[in-house]
Order: structure tokens, then sequence, then C-alpha cells
């Protein structure tokens, strides 16, 4: 069963005073694309990618997050050309960065491993995505950005989102954990709900993607201890929304190349994103819309019942 932790008693104190002074909280309504990016050094995107943001546009979200994978990094032989590199952003601001920003939609990023991995070789790269997103702050007030725009977070309607730089496998370097600890320890009571977002997943969503994960149980506990409702994450190229200890996590479809099956499954999963709305309350209503209209819903009932210790979120008790 779902268990009330002190820091959701704190949030539903706060959630009566609102009610009682007349302040309803508004909901919050967010996109999430992942893993657009096609073969190494790659400067084109398909017509899957161009007629997502066409859509996610349509459906005016209060804001898009991107959990990694925007450009085809992280080649290795030979390494890619800061031109080529360059090139691959340019491509990428054409196709997904202005359109949201001439429909005046903040885009909230975090990088993943063909973006800027942390792996030894990489280092120009990620140079090149702290330079390209350094001054693209999105219009949100920002609660920490000392490592924007790798680690840091935002506030949107009372929710807090939380990107934690995650382009290796393994757990968290220690400051990374010390950070989101002493983050949430100070922000967790005074918003409704927290969402993480990252590229990496805590525990493992699809077939080929075992090992490609945090797998961290520290972590997990720390984010169980600190009421942390919603984690986005990206990489393993399968839509999964399932429920570990009352945190929902949501490994995303891919919208570039490579979608993979989840583990149980015997089917790709669909190209997709996820629409998220957080309402009020801090209840979360979450669908992931599928190509080529991304107008169907992809159904719950198509997907596993369960992966590992992860439950289909229609299925989990509460």
């Amino acid at each position: 069963m779902w268990i009330v932790r002190p820091v959701e008693m704190l949030r539903a104190v706060l959630l009566l005073l609102c009610l009682a002074s007349g302040v309803a909280a508004e909901p919050l309504r967010i996109a999430v694309i992942s893993d657009l990016n096609g073969s190494y050094g790659t400067t084109k995107y398909g017509q899957t990618v161009h007629a997502a943001i066409e859509r996610v546009i349509d459906l005016r979200p209060d804001l898009v997050i991107s959990t990694g994978d925007m450009v085809a990094g992280q080649q290795v032989n030979p390494h890619l050309s800061d031109k080529q590199v360059k090139a691959m952003w340019s491509a990428f601001d054409a196709a997904v960065t202005t359109p949201l920003a001439q429909a005046g939609i903040p885009f909230v990023v975090t990088p993943g491993n063909h973006d800027a991995s942390a792996y030894g070789g990489f280092e120009r790269e990620r140079e090149i995505y702290a330079r390209v997103w350094g001054d693209r702050t999105p219009d949100l007030p920002f609660v920490d950005r000392s490592e924007f725009p790798f680690r840091y977070a935002l506030s949107a309607k009372g929710v807090l989102l939380v990107s934690l730089d995650v382009t290796t496998v393994g757990a968290l370097s220690g400051a990374q954990f010390a950070w989101l600890d002493d983050l949430l320890t100070r922000e967790a009571p005074g918003h409704r709900a927290i969402v993480l977002f990252s590229h990496l997943p805590l525990w493992p969503f699809a077939e080929k993607r075992r090992n490609d994960v945090i797998g961290d149980q520290k972590l997990h506990d720390l984010l169980v201890r600190h009421g942390v409702d919603l984690y986005l994450t990206g990489h393993h190229h399968a839509y999964y929304p399932g429920v570990a200890d009352g945190i929902l996590m949501i490994s995303q479809s891919c919208l570039g190349s490579g979608p993979r099956v989840l583990l149980g499954a015997t089917h790709r999963s669909p190209k997709a994103f996820t629409l998220i709305e957080i309402a009020g309350d801090g209840t979360i209503d979450e669908q992931a819309l599928q190509a080529p209209d991304f107008v169907t819903r992809i159904k719950l009932r198509d997907l596993p019942e369960s992966i590992g210790r992860l439950v289909r979120r229609d299925l989990a008790k509460k």
C-alpha cells in the first residue's frame, strides 16, 4: 500500500491552508519528450520528431521537459569535431527549440549520454552542451541554478522540478547525492508535488538496457523519505509508468531511432511523448500519445503488469 510520508502531511496542510484562503492551485501540464537523436553526427530529424513538436504546441502545455539525447553525439572512433557537434545543435534548434520558443512554451532540459556524456573522452561535448544551454534559461523561477544546465531545480505552479545529471551508469556522485538531499530537505515541504528527471533511470525498464541504470537503493530510499512524487527518465526507449514505494516512475518512449522492448513484453514500444497533468491537490494523471498522429494513447493494458519492483500505475495500490 502507499504510505503517507511526513513531507506529504506537510504538503497536505499547505493545500488546506490554500483552500481555506480561497486560493486554488492551478494544474500544471507537462509534455515530456526524449531520445530524439538518430545515427551519430546526424543533423536531420525525422517526420516523427516534427509531428510530435507540432502536436505538443497544439496541446499548449505549461512547459516541455526533455529527458535527454537531443543530439547524436558520443561517437567513439573518431570523435565528432566541434563543428559537427555545433551543427547538430543548430539542427535541433530548428526542429525543436525554436518552434517551442515561438509558441511561448518554456523548454526544460537534462543531459543525455549522446548530448553530454560524463565518460572520459567527451569533455568537449559536455562543454558545448553547457554553452548551448547556459544562456537559455527557461522562463520559470529557479530554486537552485548552481550547476545549470546539468543539475538544477525550478518551481512551477507550486511544483518542484529537479534535473539530475545522470549520463553514466551507477550511483550518483557523493556531491550530487548530498546536493539533492539538501535541496529536498529545504524545498519539498513548500511544494505540492516533487518531480525529478534525468536521462538514465533508477531501475531498469527495457531489454538490452537492464544494466544501464543508476541502480542505487540508497537513492531510492532518499526519494521515498523526501516524498518525491514523480521521476521521469529516458534512455530505455520504451514507455512504462510504474510505481515503487509510492513514487511514479515513467520511462519515456523515444521519438528518434531505436524503440525497444519492455522487460516482459514481446513488441517494441511505439514512438510517443508523455503528457502529464499535476492537479491542484497533487494528483498526477499521465498518458503517452503515440506516433504517427500523437492523438492515440498507448493502452496500459498492453503493458506488463509489473517490471521488477515497479507495478503498472493502474494496478498499484493507493
